[in-house]
């Protein structure tokens, strides 16, 4: 054995066979993942340089590069300026890596990560960030991540300089067109303007409000108006299709309707109105009202609360919601399975005791 050779295999041997069709730069790659996976290599040990590998097993010094960059954007290693690379973290074997970009901390949010979660198992390692439904901050966490995950699970809602609700942007668009359509999972909202063939569980916001009135139509039907409680503006604004749906489903079926953006202290409240309450602040708020003026609630006053919570179940009210544990356990599936289709989530009326 050469002298050199003695001192490469003294820092570290890379496998590769001439006689492979793997590309060598992959080659490296691999060797180099195996062996921290096995525990030949633990952070800060270093490895090869370019120049040692591309003499030793006469690679061209672009294979050699190729290879090094892969796994500096994967974060495996690091380059330290004249003294060389070295293992920057650790690789837990045979685990899919996920990264779960979720747009706000709420239950029902964290009702699909965990069911997502427990749905995976221990075959996946999966990192949460919360980006609250700021473009800018999700585009630094999707940016600083690209190549070093397995998968993508986006959940897309934004908002705009106007606290507005928007799905997406131009430049949130050309972000996800850097991952391949194999990685990205989508859930909670639909992206037609994607135009990408990848794996979405999503609910449709205008027409599940507007189908689950309809199922609770007859209830409905005992009271005289109809109020949609929208907040406009908050720090994490609701899809308009909500309140589409509600208007497109009182003018179809002749509801007298109106469209408030929040429950006010000391609300002009009236006998035979029913209200559709987006935010538990405002759900709260009316349901004391209704009980210090003495109204009987699915009676006098109807309310139906949007999204499911165990304590609404609890407390006995109506809801319109989507099933959060089937849309974890469906993205979950879908990449398990590797399916990349188009699946609208289950959306229910659950009739209480409030309408």
């Amino acid at each position: 054995m050469s002298m050199r050779a003695q001192e490469l295999e003294q820092i570290h041997e890379i496998r590769i066979d001439s006689e492979s069709r793997i590309p060598k730069y992959h080659q490296i790659v691999n060797s180099i993942i195996e062996d921290i996976e096995k525990g030949l290599l633990t952070v800060g040990q270093r490895i090869p340089s370019i120049n040692e590998i591309s003499e030793e097993y006469y690679l061209s010094r672009d294979t050699v590069e190729k290879a090094y960059n892969l796994l500096k954007e994967k974060q495996i290693i690091v380059s330290a300026k004249g003294k060389g690379y070295y293992v920057a973290r650790t690789i837990l074997p045979s685990k899919m890596s996920v990264l779960f970009l979720m747009n706000k901390l709420s239950s029902y949010k964290l009702g699909i990560y965990n069911s997502f979660v427990n749905s995976l198992g221990t075959q996946a390692q999966v990192d949460l960030n919360v980006y609250h439904c700021d473009p800018k901050i999700f585009l630094n966490l999707l940016n600083e991540s690209i190549g070093r995950y397995d998968y993508y699970v986006v959940m897309p809602h934004f908002k705009d300089e106007h606290l507005t609700h928007q799905s997406i942007t131009g430049e949130v668009i050309d972000a996800l067109r850097k991952i391949p359509e194999d990685k990205l999972v989508l859930l909670d909202n639909y992206l037609p303007e994607l135009k990408r063939d990848v794996a979405s569980v999503y609910q449709d916001f205008k027409m599940d409000i507007y189908d689950s009135l309809r199922e609770g139509i007859d209830r409905l039907r005992h009271y005289r108006k109809l109020i949609l409680v929208y907040p406009r503006k908050t720090v994490y604004p609701f899809p308009i299709e909500i309140q589409q749906g509600f208007q497109k489903f009182c003018s179809d079926f002749d509801f007298d309707f109106e469209v408030l953006e929040e429950v006010y202290n000391d609300m002009e409240l009236q006998a035979k109105d029913a209200y559709i309450i987006i935010e538990e602040n405002d759900l709260v708020n009316l349901i004391k009202q209704v009980r210090d003026r003495k109204f009987v609630l699915g009676k006098d006053i109807g309310v139906i609360s949007y999204n499911d919570t165990p304590l609404k179940d609890l407390l006995g009210i109506t809801v319109i919601s989507t099933d959060f544990q089937v849309m974890g356990e469906t993205a979950a599936y879908m990449i398990v399975k590797k399916k990349k289709e188009l699946v609208k989530n289950a959306f229910r009326f659950i009739n209480r005791n409030s309408i």
